[in-house]
């Protein structure tokens, strides 16, 4: 007995050991739940955020407001493909070049007074070699003038809740009054993401115009050197310093970054490429409810059936920490204020939250109604009064 006890701890000792060195090497369940501290990024802002759900996985002053530089032609670019899909404009309309456009300084495709091109070839300038000129031409393409165009640019910040941003031209140009910040820049990335065009136009690294004479050489390094880089756009100008909005997609993931104000072109690339590694090692995506799930319930005295059932309004997906999916939940927070019947199905009631099992919320979806309530008649809702009345009474005692 005594000599099958030594080799009973033999044996569990050589467990330990190896368990150990497992965890060192990264391997095995409890490496797998210990996330990497977030990194930190050498930017004047920066921003990182799940492209399906806007969920937030790293911010760094991200509200804070700076020049965008080009970063600016996201929302021109955005505001053109919603023509598109609008049915307003084609992508193969020709554009006439105005004297305006012609003239622009900066990065261009040297477009000259009346050459016809098409808004793809415009696109592609604007998307690959980030052309002022291109932008400038498709900005009047679209609204007649560039200034009406820019008010179209700003009415559209607003519609996305892009608190902190106002824009006074289409292709980044510095101006006092040109603003925006990283948390809002992506904001408009994840709209923009949507359309596979330009996606298509933001991963080319040589691209063509002018019947195939003329290349667009591609500003954004990250597609060449960071795995799944597909976009999204580069900026910089002496005030805004070297920025970059970086998406990529792995494994059915795509996330945004973006880092504005760093040092120089690679610096720029590097810090993106530190917050999409930190996004891709750290996290899963994980589905916690499917839309119509119950979770939860809110107390509707006025109501015939007084305990109203929620439900989530979609289905509750969010990118958890690798290896913890098991210890996320999802709970019911009703809306602050008083809600009385009836109540229509489909009403919003509150939202349901994401959370760790270290309670920090992780992201929220709305929660509604799974029906119609109707509300109490009149006894009931007089007797309910009387006893809530009394019972607030006693409680006070």
């Amino acid at each position: 007995m005594y000599k099958r006890a030594r080799l009973a701890a033999l044996a569990l000792t050589v467990l330990l050991t190896a368990a150990s060195f497992c965890m060192t090497l990264g391997i095995g369940p409890a490496a797998d739940a210990m996330m990497a501290p977030p990194p930190a990024i050498a930017a004047k802002s920066a921003k990182l955020v799940d492209a399906s759900t806007g969920q937030v996985l790293y911010a760094a002053d991200s509200d804070e407001r700076t020049a965008p530089a080009s970063i600016t032609k996201i929302m021109t670019m955005l505001l053109v493909m919603e023509q598109v899909k609008a049915g307003k404009i084609s992508l193969d309309d020709v554009v006439t070049v105005s004297t305006e456009a012609s003239l622009m300084g900066g990065s261009q495709v040297y477009l000259k007074e009346r050459e016809r091109v098409p808004v793809r070839d415009l696109m592609a300038a604007a998307a690959i070699r980030s052309a002022n000129d291109a932008s400038f031409a498709l900005a009047e393409h679209v609204a007649g003038t560039a200034d009406d165009f820019v008010w179209m640019m700003n009415q559209r910040a607003a519609e996305l809740g892009m608190a902190n941003t106002h824009f006074t031209n289409p292709e980044g140009l510095d101006d006092p009054d040109h603003y925006t910040t990283a948390a809002d820049i992506a904001i408009m990335s994840r709209e923009l993401v949507a359309y596979p065009e330009v996606l298509e136009w933001t991963s080319t690294w040589i691209g063509k115009m002018r019947d195939g004479t003329y290349d667009l050489f591609n500003t954004n390094r990250l597609i060449k050197e960071y795995e799944g880089a597909d976009g999204l756009k580069t900026g910089h100008t002496d005030k805004a310093g070297y920025c970059l909005a970086g998406t990529a997609e792995r494994g059915g993931v795509r996330l945004i970054a973006v880092v504005m104000g760093t040092a120089g072109e690679s610096e720029r690339v590097a810090e993106t490429a530190k917050l999409l590694d930190y996004g891709f090692r750290n996290f899963e995506r994980a589905t916690l409810a499917e839309a119509g799930a119950p979770v939860g319930t809110l107390r509707v005295q006025t109501a015939a059936r007084p305990d109203v059932a929620a439900v989530a309004a979609e289905d509750v997906v969010a990118l958890v920490p690798r290896g913890t999916a098991a210890e996320v939940s999802v709970e019911f927070e009703p809306v602050e204020e008083e809600i009385a019947a009836p109540i229509k199905k489909g009403q919003t009631l509150g939202r349901a939250v994401v959370r760790t099992a270290a309670g920090e919320e992780l992201r929220s979806v709305s929660a509604v109604a799974e029906s119609d309530v109707a509300r109490a008649n009149m006894l009931v809702r007089a007797w309910r009064s009387i006893v809530g009345f009394f019972a607030r009474l006693l409680g006070r005692k």
